[in-house]
């Protein structure tokens, strides 16, 4: 009678260190995903500005319907070296042409990388596997 109950004590505590295991993946997998999100939304917001930008006349400190001169200063107003960064991750403005822009957002969990191409009437975003 003592062997099998040893037994099933050594099972029991393979048992559950394996679920430990699973739970700290499936914790780890999911905090990624919600700062890949996160990131996304704040990607979104910086869309928004960026064509709102667009719409803007030179004269208030617009693109005067063109991307061409936006840089991460003119959508955050705050940002001093054009990469903008927060608690979520660290973003930049790429180089616009007179009718889209991309920006870029790195979580700071995982390896994805988000970009967004912006239009003056459309947003795309796209998800990549980082290094």
């Amino acid at each position: 009678m003592g062997q099998q109950q040893l037994l099933l004590l050594v099972l029991s505590v393979i048992i559950v260190g394996i679920a430990v295991v699973v739970g700290i993946n499936m914790f780890s997998t999911s905090a990624e995903s919600a700062n890949v999100e996160a990131v996304t939304n704040d990607l979104m917001h910086l869309a928004s500005l960026a064509q709102q930008y667009y719409i803007k006349p030179t004269s208030m400190a617009g693109g005067g319907n063109s991307f061409a001169s936006i840089t991460m200063k003119n959508l955050i107003p705050s940002v001093t070296d054009g990469t903008y960064t927060n608690e979520n991750g660290s973003y930049t403005c790429g180089t616009g042409t007179a009718t889209q822009v991309i920006l870029t957002g790195t979580p700071k969990r995982g390896t994805n990388v988000v970009t967004v191409t912006v239009t003056p009437t459309n947003v795309t975003t796209a998800i990549a596997a980082g290094e």
